[in-house]
């Protein structure tokens, strides 16, 4: 990619299966965050993919990003869920906790509308690819009751260590499923691969999968929880 062009995170969102059951207490929820660049509703493909009897009964949420400055696009104004310093994003990258917070805020809220109208915590799934999959884990780790679970596609650590004092037992409590592809040169594997030693440390269960020759995209192989 040149550096005259915007970094996206537009590629593969469609292959995408299931391998493991929802939570079997009533409908489940699924919040679905698309990296940067994209939008929620060129993301609902996905869910057709979803053919197993568990999801016959799933609501999905597919949200937008707002337009806002991106500092790796030299400022140019694009959806993103908050502002990202450099591309490719690497494990040491600069990160933006304050616009990643008033995200975060706007994740919850969309958590505890479902749960309002009856949806039980532990059917609530929030997952994300790239940007979104780095909003999610932020948005799980930091929401105060335990959820269904989170999944993490070619996503990074957004936040300084510092956060992790604002993370509830129960919070820990909800696993978390990371998926990266080895040769991804967008966020690179290292950033993602040290996402699971860092949950570990603190408590959270992380199932990590590497999938060799997968840039930054969704491969058929990957599980959804």
């Amino acid at each position: 990619m040149g550096d005259s062009e915007s970094h996206t995170d537009r590629e593969t969102h469609t292959h995408f299966k299931p391998e493991k059951k929802a939570h079997q207490m009533g409908g489940s929820f699924v919040l679905w965050l698309h990296g940067l660049g994209d939008s929620g509703p060129a993301n609902e493909p996905i869910q057709t993919l979803f053919t197993s009897p568990q999801f016959s009964n799933t609501k999905w949420s597919f949200p937008s990003a707002p337009f806002a400055p991106v500092t790796c696009n030299y400022g140019h104004v694009m959806p993103s869920w908050f502002d990202i310093h450099e591309i490719p994003v690497k494990p040491d990258s600069p990160k933006d906790e304050n616009s990643l917070l008033k995200a975060v805020q706007n994740v919850h809220a969309a958590i505890d509308k479902e749960i309002a109208a009856g949806t039980n915590p532990n059917n609530i799934f929030i997952c994300g690819f790239s940007q979104g999959g780095a909003l999610a884990l932020a948005s799980v780790l930091l929401y105060p009751k335990t959820l269904g679970g989170g999944a993490v596609f070619s996503g990074w650590i957004p936040f300084n260590s510092s956060i992790v004092e604002q993370i509830t037992p129960e919070a820990k409590r909800t696993p978390i499923l990371w998926s990266h592809g080895k040769a991804d040169s967008t966020v690179l594997f290292e950033a993602g691969q040290a996402g699971p030693p860092f949950l570990e440390k603190i408590g959270v269960h992380c199932e990590f999968k590497a999938y060799p020759g997968l840039g930054h995209s969704i491969s058929n192989e990957e599980p959804f929880y």
